[in-house]
């Protein structure tokens, strides 16, 4: 007879310290970012003496707090469409019974998961020359919620799916119309899947740098295209110091994103 510990992974020789040396390949450099961002001088491989010097000549630089705006605020709006467009195809084809080929239409919503990021940015460039598309950082925005809308739709879809429809039936049973029945019902019940997608689609926007480096006008440059054009004239602890501004940041969203969700 097997015994359910017999089964167990966790059990096999040396997966212990396989599982230890994967994180420590994830995160060690993470961590050595976030250590060095703190030091004293500019090395970025020696260190010689805590000191928050290099945070407070990142705030206080114009062209950072110029490129910090540029980001939250494309990362914002492209939440808020992606989130909404994403909402609404979720409901769309997880409740709307007069759609047919519902899983076509769902593998060609999640596709541009599949494709490189690069081909993406190409395809979008391309497409932007061709109708003569100028407008700034609006540029970005489209770009972006495009490219958000699956990442806002997986946490949605994954909540609309463990619902009880029968709420929803119950309320048409006592006479509440479609809008009634998801304004009151089917929304509230989606707000962590909702909110969840949100939080991904805002991260991943943020953090985005392909798409962005090719869609990119002047004076829309963003945090991230900011942090390559200091990368290239070598690591300073300047780099590291706005590099873990953008981890925090990301770390927080994802926190409060699952406190949202056992909250509810």
């Amino acid at each position: 007879m097997i015994r359910s510990s017999d089964r167990d992974i966790r059990w096999l020789p040396g997966f212990n310290w396989i599982t230890l040396c994967f994180f420590l390949f994830l995160y060690l450099p993470l961590i050595i970012l976030v250590i060095f961002s703190f030091n004293a001088t500019r090395s970025a491989t020696v260190w010689e003496g805590f000191s928050l010097q290099w945070y407070a000549k990142a705030f206080s630089n114009d062209d950072i707090q110029s490129a910090a705006k540029n980001s939250l605020i494309i990362a914002a709006v492209s939440t808020l469409f992606s989130t909404v467009f994403a909402t609404m195809a979720a409901i769309a084809l997880g409740r709307n019974r007069e759609i047919k080929h519902k899983t076509a239409f769902g593998g060609l919503l999640l596709l541009p998961l599949m494709i490189p990021e690069i081909v993406t940015a190409v395809a979008t460039l391309t497409f932007f020359t061709a109708i003569n598309l100028s407008w700034g950082i609006g540029n970005i925005i489209i770009a972006h919620t495009v490219f958000c809308i699956p990442f806002a739709y997986l946490p949605i879809q994954a909540r609309l799916r463990g619902l009880d429809a029968s709420l929803e039936t119950a309320a048409r049973d006592l006479y509440s119309d479609r809008k009634t029945t998801l304004r009151l019902i089917t929304l509230p019940l989606l707000a962590p899947g909702i909110f969840s997608g949100a939080m991904l689609a805002f991260i991943i926007s943020l953090d985005d740098f392909i798409i962005t480096m090719m869609v990119a006008e002047a004076g829309s440059t963003t945090l991230p295209i900011y942090i390559y054009g200091l990368v290239r004239t070598g690591v300073t602890p300047e780099v590291n110091a706005v590099s873990t501004v953008l981890l925090g940041i990301s770390v927080i969203a994802v926190l409060v994103s699952q406190w949202f969700a056992k909250k509810q």
